[in-house]
């Protein structure tokens, strides 16, 4: 019975040994240090008690896409597979080209152009239009230098909406005058190149 009692009673003193030094560390600590460790806790909880379980339902929808992706590929006739394949070089090459407006098409986009600059406001001025043809080239440049008017915000929607309407142009050069700096209108030299399929 004494063998079992010193045995409780070396288990108790070095509890009451390993708490004392716990409450002296804690104390070496200060405010902050028991914040940062009261959160290193926390986020320890909020890691094995939320982000491990949701792990294991990512890993399940994951393998659910894939099957669900080969289920898919499975189902597509021959004819569609040919969709999904490599095209070589040089019909890569044809697609790109494919991809300009005609040459002959330049009024067209000029004229769409103009009824994005009334749609958005903005005053177009006497421009300037020039078709650069190289003999060697594919596509050609349709350079078109567009002096225009209006308040920021319209210049600015005007030049997005024409980016997007017409895919086959790029803004080359801006540049952006006023007369004061009480005037809300600006005078914009717009340079733009409209590329064309020959």
């Amino acid at each position: 019975m004494d063998a079992s009692f010193l045995k409780t009673g070396t288990i108790q003193t070095q509890l009451n040994r390993l708490m004392l030094q716990l409450r002296w560390q804690a104390g070496r600590l200060g405010t902050i240090g028991k914040i940062g460790l009261g959160l290193i806790v926390v986020a320890g909880i909020y890691f094995f008690s939320a982000v491990l379980p949701q792990d294991s339902d990512l890993q399940k929808l994951k393998e659910r896409a894939e099957t669900l992706q080969l289920q898919e590929l499975a189902k597509q006739s021959p004819g569609e597979m040919e969709g999904g394949k490599k095209l070589s070089s040089d019909q890569a090459l044809q697609v790109f080209y494919d991809f300009f407006p005609r040459i002959d098409s330049s009024p067209f986009w000029i004229r769409e152009l103009v009824q994005l600059a009334k749609k958005h406001g903005v005053d177009l001025s006497s421009s300037e239009y020039r078709l650069m043809n190289e003999n060697d080239a594919r596509l050609a440049r349709y350079e078109m230098i567009l002096p225009v008017k209006g308040r920021y915000p319209q210049i600015r929607a005007f030049m997005a909406e024409a980016l997007d309407k017409v895919p086959a142009m790029a803004i080359s050069a801006v540049a952006l005058k006023r007369e004061n700096i009480t005037s809300d209108k600006l005078e914009v030299r717009l340079e733009i190149n409209l590329y064309l399929n020959k």
